[in-house]
């Protein structure tokens, strides 16, 4: 086990976390290894492949050339009777060995009996030739092999004018030559191939290292964030759009979102706290004036209890708006979805609130053109929208006028609650659905109330999968569209 120990917001934290045992394998390294299998591997069979190829096509030529050296052989023997002219036959034996010599092969001629008659290099002459090449020769068919030994023969017949077969001529010869020429060639070719290799190694890790050090940064970033130093930005390069640049600006912007996270938790502590001093501190005054004072009427002490009660009573009203933001937020709170008339969920709003309205001479209007029925969780729709309704009434001046009017398209309703009071200034619209945020501060306890109830509508109508979009300006007024499906996805 690690032991973390960090100091965070004045508390000492230690945090335990198993040791971390995977074998560490570096994206340069396994992206080298990938160019090499992917790119170089091939390269080589494919250079075997192709020097096989062109041996064995210089083999087949030499074939065809040996072929046609044994044909002019057994030409000429027909064409003057070596066979029976003793004179002719020594003159064809010296041609015979200058073309041998020449052309670094070897000519054995035989008789129809696979006697070797003539032989270049004088060793097997009388010796008797039964191979393949040679009966084949004999029925007929020139040939040219290649042996295990690595020489190539080639037979052809002898035939009179009366194609009568009298012989067979025989040129043995080694593809060494072949195999040293193709052997030469190859090995140029991979001394290039090599260099090659060398060069492209180190293109290989250079580019590996162009891919890799962004990323490398990026986790740098990212760890860094995690220890809590989450003002931390991966350096953006000018040039080529690409992937690593697009996970740098995203990395970039979760660190926006963080940071903007944790001021907000610290401003949300810090309004809190706020919010639930001021009446604790009323409270400590309240009573300490009752333990201070002596002989107080009893008028005073039950005016003091109703101001403590009424303190204990905001201070309740804070921390249930609290817990059920907090049980919004970790979605403890399941929606109960069922098909709802929203024309008799805002007609029981707008009654319910007629009264206050009317007590501030303002005249409060609810408009629905057509039923709209949508899946909806009917009590906390109701709450959300109330809570819409209830700021109109509460910061719009006597006489005003507040509207909400229900309409829907095939897909979504929209409810819009708009109202001709002090407005929000345009650089606060944003605002408005923060945890705690007033526009107006300076009527915090005229107007009541806790800053949380439009973050709470706020999360409800996300929850529904809708939307929320204020359009005000300030001392002219205000409206407030919501959206909600229809029908929810299950």
């Amino acid at each position: 086990m690690n032991r973390n120990i960090s100091l965070r917001n004045g508390e000492l934290v230690t945090i335990l976390t198993k040791g971390n045992k995977r074998k560490f394998l570096s994206l340069r390294w396994i992206l080298l290894g990938s160019y090499i299998l992917i790119g170089l591997v091939p390269l080589f069979f494919l250079t075997s492949t192709m020097f096989r190829t062109v041996n064995s096509y210089f083999v087949e030529e030499r074939k065809k050339e040996l072929l046609s050296q044994a044909n002019v052989i057994s030409g000429q023997l027909i064409s003057s009777d070596y066979f029976h002219n003793e004179e002719a036959w020594e003159e064809m034996q010296t041609t015979m060995l200058e073309q041998s010599q020449a052309s670094n092969f070897r000519v054995l001629v035989l008789d129809s009996s696979c006697v070797v008659i003539y032989d270049t290099s004088y060793s097997d002459v009388g010796k008797t030739y039964l191979l393949d090449e040679v009966l084949k020769a004999l029925s007929g068919n020139g040939v040219a092999n290649e042996q295990p030994n690595g020489s190539i023969y080639a037979a052809v017949s002898v035939v009179n004018s009366a194609s009568q077969v009298e012989g067979v001529v025989l040129i043995s010869a080694l593809v060494t030559d072949v195999e040293n020429t193709v052997g030469d060639i190859e090995g140029q070719a991979f001394l290039v191939i090599g260099i090659i290799l060398v060069a492209v190694i180190f293109l290989m890790i250079a580019m590996a290292h162009t891919f890799t050090e962004p990323i490398k940064n990026i986790i740098n970033v990212i760890k860094k964030m995690s220890e809590g130093h989450l003002e931390q930005r991966v350096p953006i390069q000018n040039g080529v759009y690409n992937e690593i640049m697009d996970l740098a600006l995203a990395c970039n912007n979760m660190a926006d979102k963080l940071e903007q996270v944790e001021s907000t938790r610290q401003q949300f502590v810090s309004n809190v706290s706020h919010e639930l001093k001021t009446p604790l501190s009323s409270i400590k005054v309240l009573s300490e004036s009752i333990l201070l004072q002596q002989d107080v009427p009893k008028e005073m002490y039950e005016e003091f209890l109703r101001d403590i009660n009424s303190e204990v009573d905001r201070m309740t009203e804070i921390i249930n708006d609290l817990l059920t933001l907090v049980k919004l937020d970790q979605k403890e709170i399941p929606l109960n979805f069922a098909e709802t008339n929203l024309n008799r969920l805002l007609e029981g709003i707008y009654k319910r609130l007629l009264p206050l309205a009317q007590a501030k001479q303002i005249e409060l209007i609810f408009e629905a053109p057509k039923e709209v029925l949508a899946e909806a969780d009917e009590m906390k729709l109701t709450l959300a929208i109330s809570n819409l309704v209830d700021n109109a009434i509460k910061y719009t001046p006597e006489g005003g006028k507040v509207t909400f009017l229900l309409d829907a398209d095939h897909q979504n309703a929209f409810i819009t609650v708009t109202d001709n009071g002090i407005g929000i200034p345009e650089d606060e619209v944003g605002k408005i659905f923060d945890r705690f945020y007033r526009v107006d501060k300076t009527r915090d306890r005229e107007t009541g109330g806790t800053g949380l109830g439009l973050s709470i509508t706020h999360s409800t109508v996300m929850m529904h999968n809708g939307s929320i979009k204020v359009n005000s300006k300030e001392n002219e007024g205000t409206s407030i569209l919501v959206r909600i499906p229809l029908h929810q996805s299950q």
